[in-house]
């Protein structure tokens, strides 16, 4: 499967553009749609730059999905799976509870798991993760057509 259209918009939606290179909260150097490859201070990128590095690195949290899910998926599912992965990265998606449920074929408690990870490493609620796991739930729910 590939990521939809729709599902690249969460994406872009979620992290926000920057032709700028930046400092992310987490002291890693961010440029685009959430790229951090390479990246160094004083790099800058056009839109169609940044479209093409989503695109690459979406094919990261596609082939983790693809490699961790058992279960069949709907493309709303899928989409909203490829942007936890984006996000969290694979290593939190392998080892979590959503992940279980969903392979274990309980895709109702998979769904409740979304607004489980909206905390920053500190414990504090951030309510940007908590937008964009409420859009991940609905896709991944199918009340977002993808």
């Amino acid at each position: 499967m590939k990521t939809s259209d729709i599902g690249l918009q969460l994406i872009k939606d979620s992290e926000g553009f920057s032709s700028i290179a930046y400092r992310h909260a987490n002291d890693v150097w961010t440029i685009g749609y959430g790229h951090t490859s390479g990246v160094q201070r004083g790099d800058r990128v056009t839109p169609d730059q940044a479209d093409e590095l989503l695109r690459k690195d979406v094919s990261s949290a596609e082939w983790a999905v693809m490699k961790l899910v058992y279960a069949a998926m709907t493309q709303g599912m899928f989409d909203a799976l490829v942007d936890f992965v984006f996000n969290l990265g694979e290593g939190a998606f392998a080892d979590s509870t959503l992940l279980r449920k969903l392979n274990s074929g309980d895709l109702e408690g998979a769904a409740e798991e979304f607004p489980r990870w909206v905390h920053d490493a500190s414990g504090a609620v951030l309510p940007g993760l908590v937008t964009r796991r409420q859009r991940e739930q609905e896709m991944f729910l199918g009340k977002v057509n993808a």
